[in-house]
């Protein structure tokens, strides 16, 4: 069991059996009376995949880097509840003043994608694929990623990216160096590389658990190194999914986020991030019609938010983000009580030493 499993472990055995007793209009009132009480010495940022039952308190909604930047820029909060996963109450504490305490409701509340890249992994893959190339890779990590790894980054002169401007950031890092490092989305990497022009077969796949590099032809002709990690939801888009739009419902606009396979992004009509695929949404002509390969939440609210237009989720099977939905009314309520009782459950803390290099990737970013 590693250090984060550890603590989901002891996450899970801390809260209190009366919290899942409670009936969620009780617990709701409760929330309602703390955030009231703590007035503006407490913020709640509420990622765009939350559930409608956590959404509702949030003060702001957003995707993880909007949200930690919002945080940053709230000066009176001393306590900042993040309705996230891990990685992004660590960029909230990192982009935070050290007088400010960030919390996560559920420390199983964690990023499947994030954990396929640890540091130990990078570290040694960075050793190899230096020994193979030199000095020619500039690595990138994706915002979904830990602190650590936004820290070794930072440390070897690279960048952090979103999903909006992944392709800034891959165009700068290109001028640095002759190839990339791109942790940990492979299929982030691949789509925006594509994009501006490279082709697929000067990219190949770093595979952290063989610790091999997958491809085939002339090493000397790679310019993008994959870190072969992928999104738990967005990889469930599939061809299959898009033929059948197009077979029943072929008037429809499918609009999908690059996290999705490639293939998956080709055949779309569209792609781009979360906010991308909101104002596409909210602009349209009523009576518009959208099929949606994003997370479930975020299809169902943009459903609810939208009752003039059809809205479908691209595959009608999909579940929720199981690691967003970790974070419900008893989780947050438990935060916010202990609080208000001058405890500090499951805050987030990232050191001195990570947070210095991590903001330098993150900092490389906003200046690009």
């Amino acid at each position: 069991m590693n250090l984060l499993d550890e603590l989901h472990e002891e996450a899970v055995s801390l809260i209190p059996p009366v919290y899942a007793e409670l009936p969620s209009e009780e617990m709701e009132k409760k929330i309602w009376k703390i955030k009231k009480e703590l007035g503006s010495r407490l913020f709640i940022p509420g990622h765009h995949y939350q559930k409608d039952e956590v959404i509702q308190f949030a003060d702001c909604t957003g995707d993880s880097l909007q949200l930690a930047q919002a945080a940053a820029e709230n000066k009176e909060a001393e306590h900042i509840v993040f309705c996230g996963v891990h990685f992004m109450a660590e960029t909230a504490d990192m982009l935070t003043e050290s007088r400010q305490n960030v919390y996560l409701p559920d420390m199983r509340a964690g990023c499947s994608m994030a954990d396929m890249a640890d540091i130990q992994q990078t570290e040694r893959a960075w050793e190899q694929l230096t020994a193979q190339f030199g000095d020619t890779i500039i690595p990138l990590t994706y915002v979904n990623s830990t602190a650590a790894i936004k820290a070794f980054v930072g440390r070897n002169g690279g960048a952090a990216v979103t999903s909006s401007n992944a392709a800034k950031i891959v165009a700068w890092a290109l001028k640095q160096k002759k190839r990339i490092l791109f942790l940990p989305d492979q299929h982030l990497g691949r789509n925006t590389a594509f994009d501006l022009g490279i082709p697929l077969k000067n990219m190949a796949v770093w595979n952290p658990v063989k610790e091999t590099l997958e491809y085939e032809g002339n090493p000397e002709e790679l310019t993008i190194l994959l870190w072969k990690g992928h999104c738990s939801v967005h990889e469930k888009f599939t061809e299959k999914n898009i033929a059948h739009i197009r077979n029943t419902k072929p008037e429809m606009k499918i609009v999908v986020h690059p996290e999705c396979t490639h293939e998956v992004v080709q055949l779309s009509d569209m792609a781009g991030s979360t906010k991308y695929i909101i104002d596409q949404i909210s602009k349209a002509e009523p009576g518009s019609k959208w099929a949606v390969g994003t997370e479930m939440n975020l299809v169902s609210r943009l459903i609810a938010t939208h009752p003039d237009k059809e809205i479908v989720s691209l595959n009608p099977y999909m579940c929720p983000c199981l690691t967003m939905n970790r974070i419900d009314l008893a989780h947050l309520l438990w935060s916010l009580e202990s609080i208000a009782e001058g405890k500090e459950i499951n805050r987030i803390k990232v050191s001195v030493e990570v947070t210095r290099h991590a903001v330098l990737a993150l900092n490389r970013m906003l200046s690009i």
